[in-house]
């Protein structure tokens, strides 16, 4: 289940593999930024959680989206679940086996643009100690000045559908469904 995680984390951003010179770096705002993930849970019913408050920062070529790039990190115990025996299921050996210090990380490699607002941001997450290629099919929502914080800022959304088992988190699959549906959402604002 880590993996669908920490990809959604990441993917909600238009950028490629290396920043060019017109690159600006932006920053996430971790109070409006959250990763939710979806699982079957034995076909009764669909369970979600949620990452928030995490940190990462983008490498934004405005002019060519696909020089820019994006890294994200946060720590596995952030999982916010709604059920507190839940979470604490989720960090035994059955899945995450999770210390505090355990990271959730995505880089992006490369950033295909596929219309004005859209791309497929492709990077590495590592979950759980394994490394995978994880594609995120991302929109940019709006860039511009923040009417409350007066700099540039911008929004992002991204989807992905991560393989538990891809992680070794595949306990309880099918009956819990391998595949975790991942929807991001961020905003991030200019560094100062």
């Amino acid at each position: 289940m880590k993996q669908f995680f920490l990809a959604t984390a990441f993917a909600a951003l238009p950028f490629a593999a290396l920043a060019s010179d017109a690159a600006e770096t932006y920053v996430l705002d971790p109070s409006h930024s959250q990763v939710v993930f979806t699982y079957n849970h034995l076909g009764y019913s669909t369970t979600y959680g949620m990452f928030s408050g995490f940190d990462g920062e983008i490498a934004w070529d405005k002019v060519t989206p696909a020089n820019s790039t994006v890294t994200v990190s946060f720590p596995v115990r952030s999982m916010l679940t709604g059920w507190e025996a839940r979470f604490e299921h989720f960090m035994t050996a059955d899945f995450f086996e999770a210390d505090a210090d355990e990271m959730v990380t995505f880089t992006s490699t490369s950033i295909d643009v596929t219309g004005e607002t859209t791309a497929i941001i492709t990077g590495d997450l590592t979950l759980n100690g394994v490394t995978k290629s994880v594609a995120l099919n991302a929109t940019l929502n709006q860039s511009g000045d923040h009417p409350m914080e007066g700099k540039a800022w911008a929004g992002f959304d991204a989807t992905a559908t991560l393989v538990r088992s891809d992680f070794d988190l595949g306990m309880f699959a099918p009956y819990v469904s391998d595949e975790v549906q991942v929807m991001i959402s961020v905003e991030a604002m200019k560094a100062d």
